[in-house]
């Protein structure tokens, strides 16, 4: 960033200060890329009895059959020990599993080892979380991504946007948008302060550094590209497209169970065995998160097959057509966030207009008081407990 060294810069950890660890699941079959598959597990694991059920359920030290929980926030889940359970299948809601992977989870506390409550309590159709993907400095991936959907990726922190639900308490730092305000000559929306921080976070020594400016053109150009890629992360409302002639399409069927996953760099094409895609930018191709191909995790998550006699094992026996279109959707997406990632580099603060950390603590926006980094009181939600019992959190 020309000017503004990292030093300078404030961290996303006092700009957005309540965080979240990111769940732990602690087995892999309660979340799968269709919800079928979920179904047919839990099924599985219902019809099965004593020992047999034990082993199915793949048991950990937080996580047993005889484990007593709490219902996750808003969902309702069975509270008696899954070793008697009997019930329906939880319905499977949709969560991001890994970076640009949305799949589906069965949302049972007693299923998973750290469901972290205080994420399911805030999740609703006006939150944004954005999740820290652990990039290292200089290595050209996305530092910070953002879904509307419970957060699972690891091992970055998880900021939610809002700390109640409705969108109410914006997670920023008391003063920041006043102060902003100030600066900028308008107050910033909470989403734009997300939105900026998608454009212009960077890794630094202490942590996630996010150089803010005080020049008004420069933080519209700035939240204009990291809206946009808000807008391609979450993936809601209309649906992202290439340019004509550039749209990726199926140019050979895809087998019923393809193994292998190959780019061909010259002819910009996607194989996948014997069936194609294209045309399929490098840009979509070389996407990286955790030094990890987005694509590859993705196949990968759709073709791995469990250990015989595991409930991970119980997976389509053909690829859906569903995933067809979904990795479509993606490889437009990984396209277009390359776009705008330039766009983001270009709103950097230069050094006359940046805004510093040393000035937010001069404000005395800056240290933040520690009960912005604790969760808000929802006193008014009631929560069914181990057993069936109401608790008052």
């Amino acid at each position: 960033m020309p000017g503004v060294t990292h030093d300078d810069a404030p961290l996303l950890a006092d700009l957005m200060p309540w965080s979240v660890a990111p769940p732990r699941l602690g087995r892999a079959w309660p979340a799968a890329p269709d919800p079928a598959s979920l179904k047919a597990r839990w099924d599985a694991l219902l019809k099965a009895a004593g020992a047999d059920r034990e082993t199915l359920f793949e048991p950990t030290r937080s996580r047993t059959p005889y484990t007593a929980v709490g219902q996750l926030p808003g969902r309702s889940g069975g509270t008696e020990p899954l070793v008697r359970a009997s019930g329906p299948c939880p319905e499977p809601v949709r969560v991001l599993m890994a970076p640009f992977d949305e799949q589906w989870l069965l949302p049972d506390n007693r299923l998973i080892d750290a469901a972290r409550p205080e994420l399911w309590r805030v999740a609703d159709e006006r939150q944004i979380f954005a999740v820290e993907t652990g990039a290292a400095a200089g290595a050209g991936e996305p530092a910070l991504l953002a879904t509307s959907l419970p957060p699972f990726p690891r091992p970055g922190r998880i900021r939610p946007l809002y700390r109640r639900p409705g969108a109410r308490e914006p997670n920023l730092a008391p003063g920041l948008p006043e102060y902003l305000a100030a600066r900028l000559g308008h107050r910033p929306d909470p989403v734009d302060v997300l939105a900026w921080a998608l454009a212009a976070a960077r890794p630094g020594p202490d942590g996630l550094a996010v150089p803010l400016t005080a020049d008004a053109g420069r933080w519209a150009r700035g939240v204009e590209a990291g809206r946009r890629a808000l807008w391609l992360m979450r993936r809601d409302g209309e649906r992202p497209r290439l340019p004509g002639g550039r749209r990726p399409y199926v140019r050979a069927p895809l087998p019923a169970r393809p193994l292998a996953l190959r780019y061909d760099r010259d002819e910009e094409t996607l194989h996948l065995d014997g069936g194609r895609i294209s045309p399929v930018p490098a840009a979509a191709w070389d996407f990286t998160v955790g030094s990890v191909r987005v694509l590859e995790q993705w196949f990968t998550a759709r073709t791995a097959e469990g250990e015989p006699g595991t409930l991970s094992a119980l997976r389509p026996a053909a690829w859906p057509q569903t995933w067809t279109s979904e990795l479509l959707e993606l490889i437009t997406v990984l396209a277009l966030l390359g776009e705008v990632r330039a766009g983001g580099e270009a709103a950097a603060p230069e050094a006359g207009d940046a805004v510093t950390a040393a000035d937010l603590r001069a404000a005395g926006v800056l240290p933040v008081p520690e009960a912005a980094r604790r969760p808000a009181s929802v006193l008014g939600l009631a929560e069914e407990g181990p057993g069936g019992q109401f608790t008052l959190i």
